[in-house]
This record gives C-alpha cells, sequence and structure tokens, in this order.
C-alpha cells in the first residue's frame, strides 16, 4: 500500500486532550508510536511501534482488516461461533485494538476484553479510534501474563495472544505454564490462538507448535505456503482447543480466497511439524 508519511520530528506530548487521530509521533510509556495516515484510503490509519508495524485501523468499517494476519484469526473465529452467539474474548496485546473492533462489529452480544501494558497507547487509542465503550469493548493496562493469572477460571470462550516486543512475543508469553494458565480461564472447547512471528527457519514457530499441542487436543495452523515452507519471515497462526479446529471445508475454502491465500494445517500436520521441537518452559528464564 502507499502511505503517506508523518512529519518527522513531530511529538504530540501525552498531556494534550485529543479527539480524533492526528499525525506524528507520540510518546508513551514503552517508546514511541507514530501515527499514519494511509495514502489510499482516506479513513484509514497505520500505527507503528517503536518503529514496528503494528496495526491498520480504518475508521468508516471496522469490519475491514488490512494485516492478513489478522484476517486469518478472524477466519478462524468465525468458522468456530456464528455472529449472534454471545462471545467473551481476552486480547493480549491491544494496540489499535483492531481485532477486538472487528469482534464488537461481527458479533453484537459480545463482551471484549483487551490487555495493553502501556496506558498511554491505550489512552491515545481510545480518543484517535473512537473505540466501543465497556462491557463491549474494555482496555485493561497490565502485563498480559499477569492479568491472565487473576481471571476466573472458565471465563473466556477465546483468546488471542498477539504480543511483541519488537519483533518478539515475550518468552513468558510462549511457555507450557503460561498456555496452561490461559487454558484455564478458556470454557471446555474454548479457543487459544497466538500470532507467532518467525524467521524462515522456523525455530520459534515449531517449538510454539510443541507447546500448544501439549496442551491441547487439537490444533491448527493458518499461514501463507511461502512461509509454512520456509522461504521468508512472517507471521504463523497457530490455535489450540479441546474441541475440533477447522474441520469443516469452509476455513479453507475462505483462507484460500484471500488476497494472500493461506494454508490450513489440522492437527495431525501441526503435531508432525512440532515434534522435533522441546516444549518452552518458563525455566529458560533463568537460563
Amino acid at each position: 500500500m502507499g502511505r503517506q508519511r508523518a512529519p518527522k520530528n513531530v511529538v504530540v506530548e501525552p498531556d494534550v486532550a485529543l479527539k480524533g487521530p492526528v499525525a506524528g509521533m507520540y510518546t508513551t510509556d514503552t517508546g514511541k508510536a507514530e501515527l499514519i495516515p494511509d495514502g489510499d484510503n482516506p479513513n484509514g490509519w497505520l500505527l507503528m511501534l517503536n518503529g514496528v508495524q503494528s496495526s491498520h485501523v480504518d475508521l468508516a468499517e471496522p469490519l475491514r482488516l488490512d494485516f492478513e494476519y489478522m484476517r486469518w484469526i478472524m477466519a478462524l473465529v468465525q468458522d468456530r461461533w456464528t455472529p449472534g452467539e454471545k462471545l467473551r474474548t481476552l486480547s493480549l496485546g491491544g494496540a489499535a485494538c483492531s481485532m477486538p473492533r472487528y469482534l464488537v462489529a461481527a458479533y453484537p452480544n459480545s463482551r471484549n476484553v483487551v490487555v495493553e501494558i502501556d496506558g498511554k497507547l491505550a489512552n491515545y487509542v481510545r480518543d484517535w479510534f473512537d473505540l466501543p465503550r465497556a462491557p463491549r469493548l474494555k482496555i485493561r493496562v497490565g502485563e498480559a501474563r499477569e492479568v491472565t493469572q487473576s481471571l476466573t477460571e472458565a471465563s473466556r470462550d477465546l483468546i488471542i495472544r498477539d504480543v511483541f516486543a519488537g519483533s518478539k512475543t515475550p518468552h513468558a508469553l510462549t511457555t507450557a505454564e503460561f498456555t496452561q494458565e490461559a487454558k484455564k480461564v478458556l470454557i471446555p472447547g474454548g479457543v487459544y490462538v497466538v500470532n507467532c512471528g518467525d524467521s524462515s527457519a522456523l525455530i520459534n514457530a515449531r517449538r510454539e507448535a510443541a507447546t500448544i499441542a501439549d496442551a491441547f487436543k487439537f490444533t491448527a495452523i493458518i499461514a501463507d505456503p511461502p512461509m509454512l515452507k520456509g522461504r521468508r519471515s512472517g507471521n504463523i497462526i497457530i490455535a489450540g482447543s479441546d474441541a475440533p479446529l477447522g474441520d469443516g471445508a469452509g476455513l479453507p475454502r475462505t483462507l484460500l480466497g484471500g488476497a494472500m491465500p493461506a494454508q490450513l494445517w489440522d492437527n495431525t500436520k501441526v503435531r508432525q511439524f512440532g515434534q522435533s521441537a522441546l516444549v518452552l518452559r518458563d525455566e529458560e528464564l533463568q537460563e
């Protein structure tokens, strides 16, 4: 996409009252956020966090997702739940809340909690993008693992982990111990889905696949063929549940019909993919 970059060295301080997006560089609790207008869409905005593309929002259309991996996640969600269901979701990692906005629009009866570690960013995002209010969309400022551990067991249908520090997910949010904490928060048959960023070597993806397969009876992977073949860096979506995932023809057909066609790997293929990898453990944090 052709995007117009905001003027350099423009810093809007956190105490400036804003309503609606204003292009520029902003100071947050964890660094810098840059808000860039989408040159192809007058209602579109790109959010950069510490120099990395993080989110895209269309102010006029919450059901438009510019990032392919977000569309893949929502395709998985919509394969499992119909729009009228009272979906309860937890999104770990907020940024511009692109997927929670989508969930509010696609599931009018849903209740969505977003965990965002950066309080200043959360305030900015609410002002910039006029997010739905609680209880439809609640932003809780805090560290994702601590918040997850504080939640009531069997209180969520869906957990989406999309947390990055730079280009990597913090190790503490990838381990078997954390995955079990997330599983406790899910109802029986709930879905845990993670956005795994990896290089062409796919080392992280294999270990995350092994870890999620160790916790859940059923797993699935979604990614484009070049990524799955180890030809480039990018995103791999890995999901776990104690109920089957994408076992009909609908989800594979939807994924193949996107702007960037993606493949769905079933439980057997995911387990084969991760079988040579070690399950991620908390103890590695101390090494």
